[in-house]
């Protein structure tokens, strides 16, 4: 039976090429050959630069598996993990990797979502029956992840505030909706697909190839590897505990705590949650028994090694998309849907940050920054944060998840997750025009 190409396999040929024939036509080819290189050494760079939050968070996410953290997180949600993920045991890492992901997603913290999302993607590939090839609960999860529910659009938030927008978190309740929206799309598509392959009997490996979950499922951790604290080290950390709570009690007497939804909250919020997270994990495995030290340091080797896995799918998805960019064909697109998107209500700037979205994250920030800057409180600014906050990053997302655990043949996770793009788009678009005043 003849396996089809991924659809990652004409989206990135189609990038490459008609990057190349736009270059001919408007002279660009200069600055499409500069951003091929440029693009490479990108990538690189950010795949090393990769390295310490990978490490630092892999170690956490091991240190929270030693604790037991896992399995309770797993058995908390197993109503609706295992609807989703029915292809994956109830109590497996995986599930409880991915759900970490998609809380960190959800409150805006890009840094811990990813490591904790390549955990997830590694934990999968366990449980893989065909390795290099995307399982079902693979395309599923990396399509949810690009349109994860926001709660917190942090960054966005952020931005904004220090713009001078008078109610910067105004876009929470829209960003929330649009993506709800984007979420459901993703996961009806996704299931859509596996349906179609099923009744059609594509990839029918992974409809009769059954990996054995029992050998899959880890171990629960031995008492002889948690060392319960002593009477000392507990009066210490709970003394600690102790300090950080009367330390919020005192800035509020002194009035140096920020006003609910005000700029300045965001602001601070946005710098105090990883500091808690980071302390409230590594806290929680101390009081449970856990190594810290030792365990955290072992689980960070694995940043390493996934950098150095991740660097050729980053290279080729950067490449392709810088010299897309450099030639001028996106500028091309834009303008030939402005016209059909203007008639909706969406200007050619909106547009720019929608199509950007999913092929660069800063390009996308970098252009939703500046209308920001120019116009904090204007309806185009609103739209174009809301949109960002919407939308993830799909073509890194896929290289970097994908890429984690050698998947070179991607299946229907393109598809779903560009779709949920689509979606999220639309919904900002709707639901700004229902807010905005």
């Amino acid at each position: 039976m003849n396996k089809k190409a991924s659809a990652i396999n004409i989206v990135w040929l189609f990038l490459i090429v008609s990057a190349t024939v736009v270059a001919a036509y408007t002279g660009n080819m200069e600055a499409v050959t500069n951003a091929s290189f440029e693009s490479a050494k990108k990538a690189v760079t950010l795949a090393i630069g990769l390295v310490g939050a990978m490490a630092l968070w892999l170690g956490i996410m091991k240190v929270l598996e030693v604790a037991g953290v896992m399995r309770l997180i797993a058995r908390a949600m197993r109503p609706l993990m295992i609807r989703l993920f029915p292809d994956v045991p109830t109590e497996h890492p995986a599930m409880s990797a991915m759900l970490m992901n998609m809380a960190a997603n959800s409150l805006g913290l890009c840094n811990a979502a990813t490591p904790m999302g390549i955990k997830a993607m590694q934990e999968l590939d366990k449980i893989n029956p065909v390795k290099g090839t995307a399982t079902n609960s693979m395309c599923l999860f990396l399509a949810i992840n690009t349109s994860n529910v926001a709660i917190l659009p942090l960054g966005v938030m952020a931005i904004r505030a220090g713009a001078g927008a008078s109610n910067p978190g105004s876009i929470i309740v829209p960003t929330f909706l649009a993506t709800l929206c984007s979420t459901i799309v993703a996961i009806i598509v996704a299931k859509l697909f596996i349906l179609r392959q099923k009744k059609k009997n594509i990839d029918r490996e992974f409809n009769e190839l059954t990996p054995s979950f029992e050998s899959a499922l880890p171990t629960k951790t031995s008492e002889d590897e948690l060392v319960k604290p002593s009477r000392v080290g507990k009066i210490i950390m709970l003394g600690f505990i102790v300090a950080f709570i009367g330390a919020i009690i005192l800035r509020l007497f002194q009035g140096n705590v920020p006003t609910l939804f005000s700029a300045d909250f965001f602001k601070a919020l946005s710098h105090w949650m990883i500091p808690f997270l980071i302390c409230f994990f590594l806290l929680f495995g101390y009081f449970r028994g856990v190594k810290v030290y030792e365990v955290l340091t072992d689980g960070a080797k694995e940043g390493f090694s996934v950098a150095l896995k991740i660097i050729p799918f980053l290279v080729a998805i950067f490449v392709a998309i810088g010299m897309f960019k450099a030639s001028g064909a996106l500028d091309l697109v834009v303008s030939f849907l402005d016209p059909v998107t203007s008639y909706f209500g969406m200007p050619a700037e909106a547009l720019s940050v929608g199509l950007m979205r999913p092929l660069s994250g800063s390009g996308s920030f970098g252009i939703m920054s500046e209308i920001v800057a120019s116009d904090p409180n204007s309806f185009l600014s609103y739209l174009v944060s809301t949109m960002q906050g919407s939308t993830e990053t799909t073509f890194y997302v896929l290289a970097v998840y994908f890429g984690s655990v050698g998947i070179k043949r991607t299946r229907h996770a393109l598809p779903a997750a560009l779709c949920a793009d689509a979606a999220g788009i639309i919904a900002a678009l709707t639901f700004c025009k229902l807010f905005y005043s």
